[in-house]
């Protein structure tokens, strides 16, 4: 990288342009659905929840009525909003394809034949009998509800819009090149190169999606991130990673922006509504298991590099690839022991992912118990949502919500470790550290995190409840930032790939002591979480565990 061109740190370095571009995107998320979306359908969001109130008030069962107005309210969300479409164009990554690859980014409109249009229309006669005999009878609005969900489905399959996402994704990879490019830039890139070395970057990260939404290797749990990291690796040690693609080979820019992102997804209000069991369970094992972990690393194993015992050891017990990024810029760990950390996460998480659910459902364990195991065990949100939806809707709330709580430490882990590294590990105890010194270690991305965090809970506090379910959690949190941040750690993990030199891994994995620490430090893991979540959920807080 090039001498910067300014002197303020505010400027030049990677963690504040972090949270200046996460920022920035929050902000045009806020505008575009907070804002524009609430003009155009924040009357309508209203009177529906009010219609539907009234008329769950008034009858003593869900009459037609409720589920006409129901039908109508669940079509109302930021997403659906005229920008809203827009931006989802945009963000949208391949779709689902087994045979054809080009059904992942295109197919054609679909115009239905004579025996959909028959099946349509003798769905519609049906839906007007019952709905001329509906309003007395609770069974007839019922089962109208069922055959209008049946219709809508017939609908959608017989005649699709098509899709072309080719546009949207030059479109996607455009935008964040210029604005990941005027960082770069202020940071000492030259612009122009760093442009053209992004779209080589954002293309392969585009070839990870469109792998992982084959369908067999969806079914097999293998995602986005394991397909970037790989592809990247068999550049980097094969060919090498080309000098024109280096300048966008930035894995801590990206996913550092990211991280910001995903603090607009970690409500403070979502948190309190598990309470003290999600708390404990999170909060409580996590520092725990990573103390103990790197203990046994460095007393047992004996392993050399202490950053890289930290780094693992933070990767296995807070929430993978985030927290290792984070510890890692906290003790000043080298990049291919943060490279290490990332490999040994996504092989577990696979493995995890798959193994959790059929075990939970094989030996018949409860499904709030099940979540919540899961939830804090399983490093990535992704893979935890998807393996708490195995056991059901119960186990997937609960399981989502205690890795956002655990995602929480990312930011209390980083400081901690920054303040033990200064003031014990590279001091070695022997003179007082100040706080400038602590402060200058600190990872200062992770304030961006809070402050995401702190915002949007206050935004979502002070926003009426339909308000802020269709307009936050279903656009900017749901229909954005999300989507966005898919997109940042999809780079992130490209560029590790490319970071990655098997030769310089070789030394840290002698004797296995890297593997050894992660399979002990998880099996521990394992045990005390469950142990905590049982303790919670049904001997201290089993009240809790009933409302959920």
């Amino acid at each position: 990288m090039g001498k910067s061109r300014f002197s303020s740190k505010l400027l030049t370095s990677e963690d504040y342009w972090a949270i200046w571009l996460g920022g920035f995107f929050l902000l045009v998320g806020i505008i575009v659905f907070l804002v524009i979306g609430k003009m155009q359908i924040g009357d309508e969001v209203v009177s529906s929840k009010n219609a539907l109130d009234k008329e769950a008030q008034e009858m003593p069962y869900k009459t037609l009525e409720w589920y006409k107005i129901k039908v109508q309210y669940d079509k109302l969300s930021g997403k659906n909003t005229p920008l809203g479409k827009q931006i989802s164009v945009i963000l949208s990554k391949p779709k689902i394809w087994k045979d054809n690859p080009i059904q992942a980014f295109y197919a054609p409109a679909h115009i239905p034949g004579d025996a959909e249009m028959e099946k349509i229309s003798s769905l519609e006669r049906e839906l007007q009998l019952l709905e001329n005999d509906a309003k007395p009878r609770e069974e007839n609005a019922r089962l109208w509800s069922e055959k209008n969900v049946q219709l809508d489905k017939l609908r959608n399959s017989a005649a699709t819009n098509g899709y072309q996402l080719l546009p949207g994704l030059f479109t996607l990879g455009a935008l964040l090149a210029f604005i990941f490019g005027v960082g770069a830039w202020f940071m000492g890139q030259k612009y122009f190169r760093f442009i053209l070395a992004f779209f080589g970057v954002f293309t392969i990260a585009i070839l990870s999606y469109f792998l992982a939404a084959q369908a067999d290797m969806k079914d097999m749990g293998i995602g986005y991130a394991a397909w970037a990291i790989l592809i990247g690796m068999m550049i980097s040690n094969t060919i090498k990673t080309p000098a024109w693609l280096r300048p966008a080979v930035q894995t801590e820019f990206y996913i550092k922006t990211g991280l910001v992102l995903l603090g607009a997804e970690i409500l403070l209000n979502k948190i309190m509504a598990i309470g003290l069991p999600g708390i404990f369970v999170a909060w409580i094992v996590t520092p725990v298991v990573l103390v103990i972990t790197y203990w046994f690393g460095q007393k047992v194993l004996k392993i050399g590099s202490k950053t890289l015992n930290i780094t693992i050891s933070a990767d296995m017990s807070v929430c993978g690839v985030s927290a290792a990024i984070a510890t890692a810029a906290a003790c000043n760990a080298k990049k291919e022991e943060l490279t290490l950390a990332v490999g040994l996460s996504m092989i577990f998480t696979s493995v995890m992912m798959i193994v959790m659910p059929a075990f939970i459902n094989a030996v018949g364990m409860p499904e709030v118990l099940g979540g919540a195991w899961i939830g804090g065990t399983i490093d990535a949100t992704g893979a935890v949502v998807a393996a708490g939806a195995f056991l059901g809707d119960k186990a997937l709330s609960v399981a989502a919500t205690i890795k956002m709580i655990q995602n929480i430490m990312i930011g209390v882990i980083a400081f901690g470790v920054a303040v033990y590294w200064s003031t014990k590990v590279e001091n070695s105890g022997k003179t007082s550290v100040g706080l400038s010194e602590i402060w200058k270690r600190f990872p200062k991305f992770i304030l961006g995190f809070f402050g995401a965090s702190l915002i949007f809970s206050f935004i979502h506090l002070m926003t009426p409840p339909p308000i802020a379910s269709l307009l936050i959690d279903h656009g900017i949190v749901g229909g954005f930032s999300s989507s966005l941040r898919g997109w940042m750690f999809c780079l992130a993990f490209v560029s590790i790939g490319l970071s990655v030199n098997f030769k310089e891994l070789k030394h840290h994995l002698s004797g296995g002591k890297p593997l050894i620490l992660y399979l002990c430090g998880q099996g521990l893991n394992l045990l005390l979480t469950l142990i905590m979540a049982y303790l919670m959920f049904y001997l201290i807080f089993p009240e809790i565990t009933d409302l959920i």
